[in-house]
């Protein structure tokens, strides 16, 4: 048995149920679940606190197997001893008072000491440091840890393992938890409620920040870093030069994640994993990608003055990356769109696929008074609502050039942000494309299910038989066809051109993409939008869990 299965054995031999045991040893029901459940092991005082309370020994809740340590002592053992005991009793016990003298006069000897009366307490001193020592350097040596090792030990006995929080970030046209009209209608969790809520009740920590809804993927990842790291937003110089914005934006005083990138509890480092909706996917890779890379441009044109988010070696900030229905090569719904918008009424294709994704995430237009579109670089923030100001807001947009988010989602300008992306060795890359077609009977193409969320349904019917070739001269042909009414498939697994494979749950690979199968449904269930609230829980839990287990 594992110590997570020996710990609810005892549990339940005990007639404790998780709350009852939680409250004895003072944690949470979730880290007993946690423990039971094999995601996390107990930090050494708790296991010390088990084996005193269950009458067991150490050893026999860290060994993986069912034979109680030899240092345990059976009741009718222990009576025997009270008694006086017997020669053979005395030759079972593992550390009697004889041995522990021995053990002692072995260490005072290696230091050096005299055992004499006068030197009694300073040799007491010393012989329990030197024995301390000795034990911890046992203890990671040879205690075999049910996660692995020495490098597993020696973080318990520094405090315990440190948990890597989720950072979820929204896609086109979205909003985090600070943002106003969150309190309305949550982005992560939707229709099935507020996802981060029940992630962390669930033991884990979760941060839903606010990102430019249209801006550009770099803009976002300067957002999100300033978030992270609790310091005012930097777009860089030459960056805000060339699109003819300001340098600064919003200041942010309490960073999201404390001791972000530092080592702590037996030099761990204090890492993120990272989690991408549909546009967010490409804001994460970029944001994890600058960490490790830099960018040469913005530490030419600042040199000392350059923000940390452009001057490189911090990838190891990272533990894994996941982007969910992400548009890695572009849709081809903008090349519809260049060609539909002026007839709905839309006087460019951001407008309209910004229109779009206000629907998937479940609101009709920006809410009056609550909705940011956190464009302060552009003069733009808070609006009312009003068709006038959201018009003013779109028009702000699409006068910068191509410093916005419609820019970056054309498959011409994903192919060329995709070149100066690069995944970074020692990160975990996972991706997951939803399917709402299938193939037509009588049409050509693909075809939405009957279960495509109604919003979708027209633009997953265009898109499952459009067929053409990008200005830039990349071919959409049948393969794009398969999506799921915002995004093809085929985009959403991996970045073409990088390594990818797919995903084995007994080799999962670092550096690469580790691409999942491909799951039933449109673009917003996996934010929970029409969706099953089990199946939407239990999707994060599982990977999340999974995530948790891998190799540090």
């Amino acid at each position: 048995m594992t110590t997570g299965e020996k710990i609810l054995k005892l549990r339940k031999e005990s007639g404790l149920s998780q709350e009852a045991f939680a409250e004895k040893l003072g944690v949470s029901r979730q880290s007993v679940s946690k423990w039971e459940s094999g995601v996390s092991i107990p930090e050494t005082d708790k296991i010390l606190a088990m084996s005193e309370m269950f009458r067991v020994s150490t050893d026999y809740l860290l060994k993986d197997d069912e034979v109680k340590a030899e240092e345990e002592i059976e009741p009718e053992e222990e009576a025997n001893q009270a008694h006086g005991g017997n020669e053979e009793t005395e030759n079972k016990k593992t550390f009697s008072g004889k041995k522990l003298t021995a053990v002692l006069a072995t260490a005072l000897a290696a230091g050096g000491i005299v055992f004499t009366a006068k030197k009694l307490t300073s040799g007491i001193k010393k012989a329990i440091a030197i024995v301390a020592i000795i034990c911890i350097i046992i203890t990671a040596i040879c205690v075999p840890v049910h996660f692995g090792g020495i490098k597993e030990t020696w973080w318990a006995l520094c405090g315990g393992k440190v948990e890597y929080p989720y950072v979820l970030v929204h896609g086109l046209g979205g909003w985090g938890e600070t943002t106003g009209v969150n309190n309305a209608v949550t982005y992560w969790g939707s229709t099935t409620g507020d996802l981060t809520v029940y992630l962390e009740e669930q033991g884990y920590t979760v941060h839903a920040p606010s990102v430019g809804p249209l801006s550009s993927t770099w803009d976002r990842v300067c957002e999100l870093y300033a978030q992270l790291t609790g310091t005012t937003v930097d777009y860089g110089e030459a960056h805000s030069k060339e699109h003819n914005h300001a340098r600064y934006g919003r200041e942010y005083t309490t960073p999201l994640v404390e001791n972000w990138g530092e080592k702590i509890n037996g030099g761990q480092r204090v890492k993120i994993n990272l989690v991408g909706h549909s546009f967010g996917g490409a804001t994460v890779r970029l944001l994890t990608s600058l960490l490790e890379y830099g960018n040469e441009a913005e530490m030419n044109a600042t040199g000392d003055e350059t923000s940390p988010l452009f001057t490189g070696k911090k990838g190891d900030w990272v533990h894994s990356v996941t982007s969910l229905c992400a548009p890695h090569n572009g849709s081809s719904l903008t090349c519809i769109i260049d060609s539909i918008g002026s007839v709905a009424g839309f006087t460019d294709s951001t407008q309209l696929l910004v229109s779009l994704c206000f629907g998937v995430a479940g609101i009709a237009k920006p809410a009056s008074g609550v909705y940011d579109f956190m464009l302060d670089q552009f003069g733009v923030g808070e609006i009312s609502g009003s068709s006038d100001d959201v018009a003013d807001a779109f028009a702000r947009v699409a006068d910068v050039g191509n410093d916005h988010a419609g820019y970056d989602l054309s498959p011409d300008c994903a192919a060329a942000l995709n070149k100066t992306i690069k995944t970074v060795e020692g990160v975990y890359y996972f991706s997951y494309s939803y399917l709402t077609t299938k193939d037509g009977s009588l049409l050509s193409g693909q075809v939405p299910d009957s279960g495509t969320f109604a919003v979708l349904y027209p633009t997953a019917l265009a898109m499952g038989s459009y067929k053409g070739t990008t200005n830039g001269g990349i071919v959409i042909d049948e393969a794009w066809q398969p999506n799921d009414g915002l995004v093809s498939v085929v985009s959403a697994q991996y970045p073409t051109g990088e390594e990818w494979t797919e995903y084995n749950d007994k080799k999962v690979q670092r550096g690469i993409w580790n691409v999942m199968p491909t799951r039933k449904g449109d673009h917003g269930k996996v934010i929970g939008l029409n969706a099953d609230t089990e199946e939407t829980h239990k999707f994060y839990i599982d990977h999340f869990n999974m995530v948790d287990e891998l190799k540090r």
